[in-house]
């Protein structure tokens, strides 16, 4: 792991709000807010809650102290410190950042605030430079927990690493952080615990409709699970909804398969981007199209977004975080 010394870049603002627009499924089938679930000793799975626009954390208790996967925003990152607290008497002594979205990274400051070292793969600093100070400026706007950081720029990893894997190990356990390619963003970073076989994969994967395709690479995505899989986890912890085994995995990918492929579908019978998504003050707000029922698990009211990335991302031929956005 090695430092890194990074300035933020003003980058055009995307409509963070965006970020979590299926959070009104947090009454999903099985899922349980803010519940600490035991996924094996020393391993635990703490459930968001959705209705805040909270993610999931996995918390890792090594020898002499735990990692904590994710930041959370703010108020997500004090519950989870809580529960924390409760569950181990020691110290929180590093929390890994899967991605550089709001959810999972602007509760960096209350971590390192208590004396926690936030780490991501390198690629996290060159989306936050890339975004950065815009999309923190407009949460600040609606998040009063964002608000009274006072801040005017999210607060950056403190460490970085650039060889996967980075491994984390002592006398009890061995935990592995690695980057499989551009999936949910161009830096999503995966926790693996090897003789456990858990693997937290951030926003890379959702149990449920909760995927944000804004800053993605729909066509890598699958590819990227694929690689997952290869592990063979027995646990998979989602970014966000309950966690689950590798039926996770397979379902994302799938779903990412079959939306590229209407939108592609679409486009070859030389159908516009109106004539499947409508717009309201130039917000995606219906579709045309219809998945299939094998993807029906991660469809939600963000599909209208999620086929405009996607048809975006097939007609001008570069991954859909690439593309301007609406």
């Amino acid at each position: 792991m090695k430092s890194k010394s990074v300035k933020p870049r003003l980058a055009a603002c995307a409509a963070f709000a965006a970020l979590l627009t299926a959070a009104f499924f947090a009454t999903e089938s099985g899922a349980q807010p803010n519940s600490v679930k035991k996924i094996a000793d020393g391993v635990w799975f703490r459930e968001g809650d959705m209705k805040q626009g909270h993610s999931n954390n996995t918390i890792i208790e090594m020898k002499d102290y735990l990692i904590v996967v994710d930041a959370n925003f703010p108020s997500g990152a004090r519950l989870a410190l809580a529960d924390a607290k409760k569950l181990s008497p020691k110290p929180v002594k590093y929390v890994f950042i899967t991605h550089h979205h709001g959810d999972h990274d602007y509760g960096s400051a209350v971590w390192t605030s208590n004396g926690a070292t936030t780490f991501a793969y390198k690629a996290v600093v060159d989306e936050l430079n890339r975004y950065e100070p815009a999309r923190w400026r407009e949460a600040a706007k609606s998040r009063k927990d964002v608000a009274e950081l006072n801040r005017d720029t999210p607060e950056y990893p403190k460490e970085t690493f650039d060889k996967s894997p980075y491994i984390l190990k002592d006398s009890t356990r061995e935990v592995q952080f690695l980057f499989f390619g551009w999936a949910h963003t161009r830096g999503d970073g995966f926790a693996w615990l090897p003789k456990e076989r858990v693997l937290a994969t951030g926003d890379a994967s959702t149990n449920g409709p909760y995927n944000n395709t804004a800053d993605a690479n729909l066509g890598n995505w699958p590819k990227v699970m694929e690689a997952a899989e290869k592990l063979h986890p027995q646990f998979v912890l989602p970014g966000h909804g309950p966690s689950g085994g590798p039926e996770i995995l397979t379902g994302q990918a799938s779903f990412m398969v079959e939306l590229r492929k209407a939108a592609q579908q679409a486009a070859d019978r030389g159908k516009k981007l109106e004539d499947i998504v409508t717009m309201k003050d130039g917000k995606p707000v219906a579709t045309a199209i219809v998945l299939p029922a094998s993807a029906q698990h991660w469809v939600g009211n963000s599909l209208p977004t999620q086929v405009m990335n996607a048809y975006s991302e097939v007609t001008q031929k570069k991954p859909a975080g690439d593309v301007p956005h609406q």
